[in-house]
């Protein structure tokens, strides 16, 4: 298409084009064409990177001055905008122009939609049924015959690169450029292949398949909202269209669509799919049902102009429940309550009017507003504050400093309790971790009796499969991420998670809870932080308890028990001020399989609810021992069976003991069978003077023989 006076693009030897057959970005540089060197190149579309255009070169307008910069010429200033998730109205360019007229005090000048139409009316071509309109609350289609396929004009091709689209042809380009422009995705469908003429909004049936324009063929499931004729699905809703009614070059009449789903729905489909289009990110925002129908007028306005199109008259709008206009009364006393400022009532009718809100003032104290159907986010006075502060500007608001009383703060003693048990536990050396509150049914199954599956609580429209229940308890968040760092470190890991538990309770909300899950695994450090071989056990998640305990000021206790996920005989529950509190024990080998750790792992869990009482109760006050302490260590033989608990407790009724710490636990070689050996830390000091050697002999003479006689324990050689 080279002809003699062309305006065209022109590059140097050194400029940076794309490739056209291999689409690689290269620098051009001297060669020789046919014995001839040529120091430039004249540039198609595709070379300059505007399009995928390359069967000819970029011919520009005959008034383009020679010399200048391309990028001059063509230049336009593209915004990089970074929108909220509340505002699905910025996400085009009408919406911007609106947020810019507002502050610039111009007015908006809307795209054009009327346009010539047939006298054969549309809904008599084709017919819409929403089979369910809890997905679909509005959907308009356009019918369009003699449409033309072919490329689109320059304008609109160069805006769709500068919003980073590709240009394809004339009616997809359409359909894109007015989703850019007004915010409302559009899809194009070859009438043709619509069998029966009737367009089906329904759920997918079981087993149904579809083949999407990027050439996949999508397995869907009957939670997806498809487009349908009378025999199969045409398109998967708000997300993509279907290959089998895609518009080709033999098409001659199109069907557009133009709807709104429910934005939740696209937004997992897409989800699962992972086929975020440009049209869900715009759907599961939430869209305005009334901009279904700008839309398809606009679109269908386009086609007419730029494919040689003819409308039939009328469109085919099935709105099941037309959604009410949003209006919020707002008083002048809130206003001024949430901006800090009593604005004149001219400056807060100008700020809403500008934005496209309808502001009636009635004296002496009630504003009465429209909200436009583009603000979806707006619906509370608060959100009328909001915007106009926006548009008055926040700097326009002057400063105040606070005046009044300070209230008191309200005690939390839950809270207060919690908090302090996350300290000692992190004091005490422990890692905090924090996942969601929401798990899944594989995890929950590994951690729970198979009696409480069935009571579990299930998300409605949860983000993902790996979110779709409330977690009754913490121990498969936790046991999960202990499995991740099981896998990557060694030695000693020590996890926690202090955070709320949801438990069913039949036709009631449920109870919420506070629980603390630990883990230990892994070999312990020595006094030096570094790994050692000793594997941790029992008495280290023990001493992680003690702390906590400690720090909230009650004793606990502990007695044997058994527990669903812990191993018999290694499983004790903890109990403070006569309550159940929390268990403690090691994991069992299976579950512990089941989250792919094949080491041991010993773990407790506190309920911080059960555990406030005893230390409401518990709270006094205890002089500081004086003098000072004597800690020597025993190691008693005593039966396998003989829980150390017991033995500690009998140690602690001496008047001159002060703690007892198990730190050994041993079966073996120089143990006579059916017996163990417990080694403990016996604290001795007194409140009235400093304890001798032989009083400290005494006291340890007088425990062995109370073992002896109650517990048949031997001291250990």
């Amino acid at each position: 298409n080279v002809a003699a006076g062309q305006k065209i693009a022109f590059a140097r030897a050194g400029a940076r084009l794309i490739d056209g057959r291999s689409g690689e970005s290269v620098v051009l540089k001297l060669a020789k064409i046919r014995g001839v060197e040529s120091s430039g190149m004249v540039c198609s579309e595709k070379e300059l990177g505007l399009s995928g255009e390359h069967e000819g070169i970029l011919v520009l307008a005959a008034d383009a001055p020679v010399g200048t910069p391309l990028a001059q010429y063509l230049g336009d200033s593209i915004l990089d905008l970074d929108v909220t998730p509340n505002r699905p109205d910025w996400l085009s360019m009408v919406g911007v122009a609106r947020e810019v007229a507002a502050l610039t005090g111009v007015a908006v000048r809307e795209p054009e939609h009327t346009y010539e139409e047939l006298d054969d009316p549309a809904p008599a071509r084709v017919s819409v049924e929403i089979a369910d309109p809890d997905l679909c609350s509005r959907y308009v289609a356009s019918v369009i015959e003699g449409v033309k396929l072919g490329p689109s004009p320059s304008w609109m091709q160069e805006r769709l690169t500068a919003a980073g689209m590709r240009s394809i042809n004339n009616v997809v380009d359409i359909t894109n450029y007015v989703m850019l422009e007004v915010g409302q995705p559009l899809h194009a469908f070859d009438f043709s292949a619509v069998g029966g003429e009737k367009i089906i909004v329904r759920r997918a049936k079981e087993g149904e398949k579809l083949v999407t324009l990027d050439g996949e063929e999508r397995e869907l499931t009957t939670d997806m909202l498809v487009i349908a004729d009378e025999h199969k699905p045409v398109a998967l809703a708000g997300v993509m269209g279907g290959a089998d009614s895609e518009v080709t070059e033999e098409t001659q009449t199109i069907l557009l669509e133009s709807a709104t789903f429910h934005a939740p729905n696209i937004r997992r489909t897409a989800s699962r799919l992972k086929s975020r289009t440009e049209a869900s990110t715009r759907f599961e925002k939430g869209l305005s049902p009334e901009l279904a129908i700008v839309a398809a007028q606009r679109a269908t306005k386009l086609l007419v102009e730029l494919a040689g199109g003819r409308a039939l008259h009328g469109l085919v709008d099935n709105y099941p429940e037309p959604v009410k206009e949003v209006r919020i009364d707002v008083t002048r006393r809130r206003l001024e309550q949430v901006l800090g400022i009593d604005l004149p009532t001219s400056t807060v009718r100008e700020a809403l009017t500008s934005l496209g809100f309808g502001c009636k003032w009635e004296p002496p104290e009630h504003y009465h507003v429209r909200v436009p159907y583009w603000r979806t986010d707006v619906g509370i006075p608060d959100d009328i504050a909001e915007e106009v502060a926006r548009i008055v500007g926040y700097d326009q608001i002057p400063t105040k400093n606070l005046g009044g009383d300070v209230p008191p703060a309200i005690p939390q003693p839950l809270r207060d309790l919690r908090e302090r048990l996350r300290d000692a536990l992190a004091a005490a050396g422990m890692q905090e971790i924090i996942t969601y509150s929401l798990t899944t049914s594989e995890d929950l199954e590994r951690v729970l009796p198979e009696g409480q599956l069935d009571q579990l609580l299930k998300v409605v429209n949860p983000l993902s499969a790996e979110h779709e229940y409330l977690r009754p308890v913490l121990r498969g968040s936790v046991l999960r991420t202990l499995a991740a760092n099981v896998r990557q470190r060694e030695g000693e890991i020590a996890l926690f998670e202090a955070s709320r538990v949801y438990l069913p309770k039949r036709g009631e909300l449920p109870e919420e809870q506070e629980h603390i899950v630990g883990v230990v695994t892994g070999t312990r450090e020595d006094r030096w932080g570094r790994s050692s071989d000793e594997p941790v056990d029992f008495y280290d998640a023990k001493g992680y308890v003690q702390a906590a305990l400690k720090v909230a000021g009650v004793e606990g206790t502990f007695e044997a028990a058994e527990e669903f996920g812990l191993l018999p005989g290694r499983t004790a529950v903890v109990s403070a001020g006569g309550a159940k509190v929390g268990v403690i024990g090691q994991l069992h080998p299976s579950v512990a399989s089941s989250f792919g750790i094949d080491q041991d792992v010993y773990l407790f869990e506190l309920v911080v609810n059960h555990l406030l009482p005893a230390v409401q109760a518990g709270v006094g006050y205890a002089p500081l021992m004086r003098f000072p302490a004597v800690v020597q260590d025993i190691a008693l033989v005593v039966d396998i069976g003989q829980p150390a608990e017991d033995v500690s407790k009998l140690i602690e009724r001496h008047e001159l003991v002060r703690a007892v710490q198990v730190f050994d636990v041993y079966e073996g070689e120089g143990v006579p069978a059916g017996r163990k050996s417990l080694a403990f830390s016996v604290t001795y000091q007194s409140a009235e003077k400093t304890l001798t050697d032989e009083e400290v002999a005494r006291a340890q003479s007088e425990i062995l023989k109370s073992l002896s006689d109650e517990l048949s324990a031997e001291l250990r050689g």
